[in-house]
This record gives structure tokens, C-alpha cells and sequence, in this order.
């Protein structure tokens, strides 16, 4: 019993010290909490930033985060721009190197996947003054429908003689403005050239505004008209202009060729053992080159235009198969023009051919040989009268010894493929006569 009720005794001591243990352990946990209560209540008061609460380690780590984020989005901005880069040089590439081309879209890839969809097409600002006032563009409006007007009156005199340019530099040597009117319009005669080569005069009305006028003349673009339709443009009308009857009637070019191209296929020859037969694939390229003055060149060939179209520069070709001959424009009632051409081979002194009959020489009968050909002129796409259509083709051999003409049509068909237009730089190179 002694010992029991001093096992007794002995636990409720314990107990009591486990409390008194306790109860400080109780109280720091709630000091804690009455200060976290306190600083959130603190926090959550206005005017008062959690900037002024963080502790120097935290500054440290949120300033290191920052820095990290910073570099982060400035490497991102750097790739998407090159990435832009890449792709709108990619889009610009248009002188036929595609491998290059692929080779950006590459890299613009690689560096965002999505540049296509985050790029941003801008188009140039217009010339019209966008952004500017109603009034200022309607002035402007007015100032470019009569433009030729305009420049006259900011022409100026000196010396009671017509300035039509000022030098805008001091220079020692004689300026061109000096020149009298008559012997500047005497080289704007030669800069169109027999060859009627106007798309130079149009750039050389572009230096200034006395240039611009003299471009304007009537006499040149009337001589011009006459030249390419005759006596059938003796009246203006409905044109407003000699310049306006040259852009807008049809008429055909003179500075290129007209070049088509017609490929089929021909059946070979069958080979010895008779189980294999061959298959030829045939091009030729038709040239169709026009002159001021009416003459016309037609040449069919094999050979591609890079070596062809030098040697149609002029007349005097070597080339051997080369056709020669006129032309001349006609409109029908039904508004259309037709291009309609005699052309001949050249004409070689050789000796009179024989041939043996009965044991004597009789001489080859001569015959000349010649072919009427008929074009539809037209436009296709943004260019104006670029296309030529077949609507005829026919051989003519007249016999000398009787005067009796054969006549050998031929039928338009699909191999007769419509001639393009393609301007040839070097033809207008050089002027050999004026207008």
C-alpha cells in the first residue's frame, strides 16, 4: 500500500511540472500570434507598401529575380526582331534565289516559331500628303490635274527672254539653261530618236519643271502620231491630246520583240528490235520585231531569245532564215485593231539553178515565195498592247514565167501560240536620227 501510494504521488508531480512546462510554450505561441496578427493588420492598412516590410535578403533575391526577368525579355525582343528581320528580307526576295529565301524563312523560324503571325506589314506613306487637311488635298488635287499649267506660271524671265531652268548649283561651265528654246527641243527631237523612243522622253521630263514642259510639246507627240498611223491620225478627236491619241491608241512596240513559244511532242523512229520507240519533245520560239518606219522582221527558230534578240536590233542581220517585209495597222468597225504583214526571205544573187530533162539543160523555173500574216493586237495584264493573237497565216508563190500566184493557207491552231511583248534595253540605246 506504501508503495502504491507513493507511485501515486509521484506521477501527480510529474504532471504538474509537464503543466508548468507547458504553459510558457502556450504563451510564446500566442505572442507569436498576436504579432503576426498585428503586422497583417499593419500591412493591410493604406498607404503602407510591403516594400518597407521585406528584409534584406528578400531585396537581394526579388532584385536578382527582376534582373533575370529583364535579360529574359530583352533576349526575347532581340530574337523576335532579328526573326523579322529574316522573314520580311525572305518575303522581298524576288530576284529568283529561293534556296536564300527558304534559308530565312529557316532562321526566322528557328528564332520564333510564330513570326508569321506576329509581323506586321506596313506600307509606304502616298504621296497625296496623307494626314493633311480636306483643303490642303483638294489645292493639291487641283495643282496635278493641270500640272503643265501650273509650271508655266512658275516659269520666270531674264532678260526678257523664258528661263525654263535655273542651275542650282555655281559652276564655271555653261548651264543647259542657257540654250535657246528651239535648240533644247532639237535634242528632246533626238532623245525620241527616229526609233520614237518616248518612254525617255517621259524620264527626261522628270529632271525638272522647264524639262517637263518641253516633254509636253505638241509638235513632238504629233510627229510621233504621224509616224506610227499616217494620214489616218489627221484629226484629234475624241482624243484630248497628241500625247493622249499615243498612250491610248493601240498600236503596236517598238522598243522589244514579240516572242512565243510553241512546244509539242513528235514520235521518234522505232528502234532494230522493234520493241522500243522514241519520243522528242520540240521547241521553237517565234520573234516578231516592228519598225517605225513599217518594216517588219519574223524569225523562227530553235535558238533561245538570250542569243536571238541581239541580232534583231536592225535590219542589216546575217541571220540566214530571218524574214523582211511591211506591215501596217487596221481597225474595224468592231473596235479592233489587226496588224497585217507581207514579209519575204532575203533576197540572195544566186546562180541559175539547172535541171537535166532528156539529156539537156533546162533552167529551174523561178518563183517568188512570200507570207501574209494577220495579228489581233491586244493587252493582257497591266501592260497595254503586249499580245499579239494569230488570226492568219497563208503562203503566196508566184511563178515568173506566167504571173500565176498559188495560194497556201495554213490553219491557226494550237501551235500557233500567241506572240508576248518583252522591251529590250539596248534597241533604245542610242539614237541614229531625230524625229
Amino acid at each position: 500500500m506504501a508503495e502504491a501510494e507513493e507511485d501515486c504521488h509521484s506521477d501527480t508531480v510529474r504532471a504538474g511540472d509537464v503543466d508548468e512546462n507547458e504553459r510558457p510554450a502556450e504563451t510564446d505561441l500566442q505572442a507569436q500570434l498576436q504579432g503576426f496578427r498585428a503586422q497583417w493588420m499593419f500591412e493591410l492598412a493604406p498607404g503602407v507598401g510591403s516594400s518597407h516590410l521585406e528584409t534584406g535578403p528578400c531585396r537581394a533575391a526579388r532584385g536578382s529575380l527582376l534582373k533575370a526577368a529583364a535579360d529574359t525579355k530583352g533576349k526575347q525582343e532581340l530574337a523576335k526582331e532579328k526573326a523579322r528581320e529574316l522573314f520580311l528580307k525572305a518575303v522581298e526576295e524576288r530576284n529568283g534565289a529561293l534556296y536564300e529565301a527558304i534559308k530565312f524563312y529557316r532562321r526566322a523560324m528557328q528564332l520564333v516559331p510564330d513570326i508569321e503571325f506576329r509581323i506586321t506589314y506596313t506600307r509606304p506613306p502616298d504621296g497625296d500628303g496623307a494626314g493633311k487637311s480636306y483643303i490642303e488635298d483638294n489645292d493639291d488635287d487641283s495643282k496635278m490635274a493641270d500640272l503643265l499649267s501650273y509650271f508655266r506660271q512658275q516659269l520666270t524671265f531674264q532678260d526678257s527672254v523664258l528661263k525654263l531652268c535655273q542651275p542650282g548649283l555655281e559652276s564655271s561651265q555653261t548651264h543647259i539653261s542657257v540654250l535657246p528654246m528651239e535648240v533644247l527641243m532639237y535634242i528632246f527631237r533626238w532623245v525620241v530618236s527616229s526609233d520614237l523612243d518616248l518612254r525617255s522622253l517621259e524620264q527626261l521630263s522628270l529632271v525638272c519643271r522647264g524639262f517637263y514642259i518641253c516633254a509636253r510639246d505638241p509638235e513632238i507627240w504629233r510627229l510621233a502620231c504621224l509616224k506610227v498611223w499616217g494620214r489616218s491620225c489627221v484629226k484629234l478627236v475624241p482624243y484630248s491630246s497628241w500625247r493622249h491619241m499615243f498612250l491610248e491608241r493601240p498600236r503596236v512596240r517598238f522598243d522589244g520583240v514579240y516572242i512565243s513559244k510553241t512546244t509539242y511532242i513528235r514520235q521518234g523512229e522505232q528502234s532494230l528490235d522493234g520493241f522500243y520507240r522514241a519520243w522528242h519533245q520540240v521547241e521553237y520560239y517565234r520573234y516578231i520585231r516592228f519598225f517605225p518606219d513599217g518594216h517588219v522582221m519574223m524569225l523562227t527558230t530553235p535558238e533561245e531569245p538570250q542569243s536571238i534578240v541581239p541580232r534583231l536590233r536592225t535590219r542589216n542581220t546575217r541571220t540566214d532564215a530571218i524574214l523582211l517585209g511591211h506591215y501596217r495597222l487596221s481597225q474595224d468597225t468592231d473596235n479592233q485593231t489587226k496588224v497585217f504583214a507581207v514579209i519575204t526571205k532575203k533576197k540572195e544573187e544566186k546562180p541559175l539553178d539547172y535541171k537535166y530533162r532528156y539529156f539537156c539543160r533546162v533552167p529551174v523555173q523561178e518563183a517568188d515565195h512570200s507570207f501574209h500574216v494577220g495579228l489581233q493586237l491586244c493587252s493582257s495584264g497591266h501592260q497595254r498592247f503586249n499580245k499579239l493573237v494569230w488570226i492568219h497565216h497563208s503562203c503566196h508563190i508566184t511563178y515568173k514565167s506566167t504571173g500565176e500566184t498559188a495560194v497556201s493557207a495554213f490553219e491557226i491552231d494550237k501551235m500557233y501560240t500567241p506572240l508576248f511583248f518583252a522591251r529590250v534595253r539596248s534597241y533604245t540605246a542610242f539614237s541614229e536620227r531625230p524625229l
